[in-house]
């Protein structure tokens, strides 16, 4: 189920980039400071996600990955969870912008 549109609508545009950083923080490598395969791969298993498979893993991480460095950085996880939620299509440009102003 998609929750980020009603996230968005209760804590509006900066609250919910707030909240999409966080989650960025709990899936990334805390060394590399970016979601790697196997940080994600772990950090979602604590999370109860561990079905995922590998391959679906890969998949997540190649979809989001805009800059081909194999991993997601901050902008490319928000930008990709966005991408992700057709709900938030239209208003997500107006989100990131005022989040990320240097888009």
């Amino acid at each position: 189920e998609d929750l980020l549109p009603t996230m968005a609508d209760k804590l509006g545009g900066e609250g919910l980039i707030k909240e999409l950083c966080n989650g960025f923080q709990l899936l990334m490598d805390g060394k590399k400071g970016l979601i790697t395969f196997d940080s994600l791969k772990k950090n979602s298993a604590l999370l109860g996600l561990q079905e995922f498979q590998d391959e679906e893993i890969k998949s997540m991480i190649k979809e989001g990955d805009l800059d081909g460095d194999g991993a997601l950085n901050q902008l490319e996880f928000c930008m990709l969870m966005f991408r992700l939620s057709p709900e938030l299509t239209g208003g997500a440009g107006r989100l990131l912008e005022e989040a990320f102003p240097q888009i």
